[in-house]
């Protein structure tokens, strides 16, 4: 058989052949005296199995191992392991539609920072009954972010946590309140150290952190002191004392 035979017979393309006689996967054949290759049921054979092979998933680099006589793995042990990855990707995509489908079924209520997880378009939701505030838009972006690199059981004790400031109106009203005394902070004198505006956004907002946060102090590892920082930075210096001393009003609540 010349190269374009044997191509249509185990239907490949006769550029996947040369790709495979130059990665070592294929024999090559032997060369009639015109200089023609001629390819033999041999090769046919081994062909197919390769594309039986990778039809199956796996890689060009498994598949040498299968097909060498001194690989030191069967064929059954490299497709265990082929199952268990698939299994891996199978529970992956699983997830990702149950993820998707929870916020499709939220009727197009979908919040401006998603896709997030579907806890956090819950509580998202709840923040979102109010007057619009830079500072509320702030903390809904920060809140994204955690979603991300949290885990998913940090990212569910966090949520729940956080929840309990928004799942009533009166809640989401004080919320928004403590929203408006820090946007007022926004063209505050930094160099006013006294200026009691600070003092009193620190309070309203200690005062609006609920209880059960105090426990979950470490739901996201990646953030660390420098993400603080750039918090920090990332607002007035005033809204960033006032936070500051929040923090601290709040820690101390629960010594």
């Amino acid at each position: 058989m010349r190269i374009g035979e044997l191509a249509v017979t185990v239907g490949v393309t006769t550029r996947t052949v040369r790709h495979y006689h130059h990665l070592g996967l294929l024999p090559e054949p032997e060369r009639r005296p015109n200089g023609y290759r001629e390819y033999t049921l041999r090769h046919a054979v081994v062909l197919a199995r390769i594309r039986r092979l990778t039809e199956l998933g796996l890689g060009l680099a498994e598949v040498r191992d299968v097909l060498a006589d001194d690989a030191g793995r069967d064929l059954a042990e490299v497709l265990e392991e082929l199952d268990a990855d698939l299994a891996r990707q199978e529970a992956a995509i699983r997830e990702r539609r149950e993820r998707l489908r929870a916020l499709l079924d939220r009727d197009g209520n979908l919040p401006a920072e998603g896709p997030v997880s579907p806890e956090l378009a819950a509580l998202l939701t709840g923040m979102a009954h109010g007057p619009e505030s830079p500072m509320a838009a702030r903390d809904r972006e920060v809140l994204a972010l955690i979603d991300t690199v949290a885990s998913p059981e940090s990212r569910q004790r966090l949520m729940a946590a956080l929840g309990s400031a928004f799942e009533t109106p009166a809640a989401v009203a004080r919320a928004h309140e403590v929203y408006a005394l820090l946007d007022a902070l926004a063209d505050a004198d930094p160099y006013d150290a006294e200026d009691p505006r600070v003092d009193e956004a620190a309070r309203a907002l200690a005062d609006c952190l609920p209880d059960s946060l105090l426990s979950e102090t470490d739901l996201a590892p990646g953030l660390d002191d420098s993400f603080l920082r750039a918090l920090y930075a990332d607002v007035a210096p005033a809204q960033a004392e006032a936070i500051r001393r929040a923090m601290r009003m709040f820690t101390e609540r629960g010594r």
